[in-house]
């Protein structure tokens, strides 16, 4: 096995170990969208995609949100941390220097971007997360919180991911029901009940 593939095992079984359930899933489809939108991407993007939250897999080394006054300055936290996790995991493996550095700046990026690349990570994260975070999500924190979240995760979309988001549905109603109310107040528009 090549040291890029014994690279996403690794990766794989760390997030697997994620206290976060929908952690492993949202690493095997953010990577499966950003082969819908770059079928050709190369291994640095590969492995950011699998591996861009990966500081919430690592207890003991994860950056906590209550931690924090400011919801971007946690997440800035949290990308440099997965950055950091992701580093090391990759020497162990032997990955080339310019696949190693590219992959953690890039997960460094993700949930900001700034140039074609990270911008591209960013969107697949948060369609990601439309796509299977937000049920287990909502399970957990809510409606207001996941609320939120949706609103914070669809603003940070490009044109084209927002497109995406708005044709996705839920088996549950109600979830279908948020997600369109965030979209309506992330676009400041008045949405019915």
């Amino acid at each position: 096995m090549n040291s890029i593939e014994y690279a996403k095992g690794r990766i794989k079984e760390v997030i697997a170990a994620s206290k976060v359930p929908e952690d492993p899933g949202h690493a095997d489809n953010t990577l499966a969208w950003l082969f819908k939108l770059d079928p050709k991407t190369d291994p640095a993007m590969q492995i950011a995609a699998l591996a861009h939250d990966i500081d919430r897999a690592v207890e003991a080394r994860k950056v906590r949100r209550s931690d924090f006054d400011d919801y971007d300055v946690f997440k800035a936290a949290h990308a440099q941390n997965g950055a950091k996790i992701l580093r090391k995991i990759l020497d162990d493996c032997q990955v080339t220097k310019d696949i190693t550095d590219e992959a953690c700046r890039l997960v460094t990026l993700h949930e900001v971007g700034g140039d074609s690349r990270s911008d591209l990570l960013k969107d697949v994260d948060s369609i990601s997360y439309f796509d299977v975070n937000m049920p287990l999500y909502f399970q957990r924190e809510g409606w207001d919180e996941t609320k939120r979240r949706c609103v914070w995760g669809y603003r940070r979309l490009s044109s084209q991911g927002k497109e995406i988001v708005k044709g996705i549905t839920y088996e549950k109603q109600a979830l279908t029901r948020l997600l369109n109310e965030a979209i309506g107040q992330a676009e400041g528009k008045h949405v019915l009940e």
